[in-house]
């Protein structure tokens, strides 16, 4: 593949870097937990504006710290009993999406693992380890890109 086009904050990691390895049908995964999260998360994967700290530009460093707060306040971070429906099934979303996203293509779910897990149970699901990737840096704000550049990315490998 020598051109690569996609939105940006959807990319997998391996379409734009072959370190991350091969480009495949986990590819689509990634880009199908990323929008997961989003709708989860009810915000969208990059928007610098809706964040106060850098560290939050990069939506799933947000949703794993949102999940760090929670365990620290008391919660259960590998299955909660006392919840409502509603928490339960946007819980179990971010849990598969974060699976989805996770860094090696090797270690995301296949579509009918994804299936198969939003069918199950909550309390069989664990939270997956933190993707090891940094957050993009921050643009000043007076700064402005384009819209067309700001949602899409035409990657050139060599």
């Amino acid at each position: 593949m020598l051109v690569a086009r996609g939105t940006i904050g959807y990319i997998a990691p391996e379409v734009f870097c072959r370190n991350f390895g091969e480009v495949s049908h986990k590819s689509d995964v990634y880009s199908y937990g990323m929008m997961v999260l989003e709708i989860a998360g009810g915000r969208k994967n990059i928007n610098p504006a809706d964040v106060d700290r850098s560290s939050e530009v990069y939506f799933p460093n947000y949703i794993y710290k949102q999940l760090e707060m929670e365990a620290e306040r008391g919660g259960h971070p590998d299955g909660i009993m006392n919840e409502d429906e509603s928490q339960s099934a946007m819980r179990k979303l971010i849990i598969v999406g974060l699976w989805c996203i996770q860094t090696d293509p090797k270690n995301r779910p296949s579509m009918s693992k994804v299936v198969e897990m939003l069918e199950g149970k909550l309390e069989h699901m664990q939270v997956p380890p933190k993707p090891y990737l940094s957050s993009p840096p921050r643009l000043a704000p007076s700064l402005s890109i384009s819209a067309s550049v700001q949602h899409s990315a035409l990657i050139y490998i060599n």
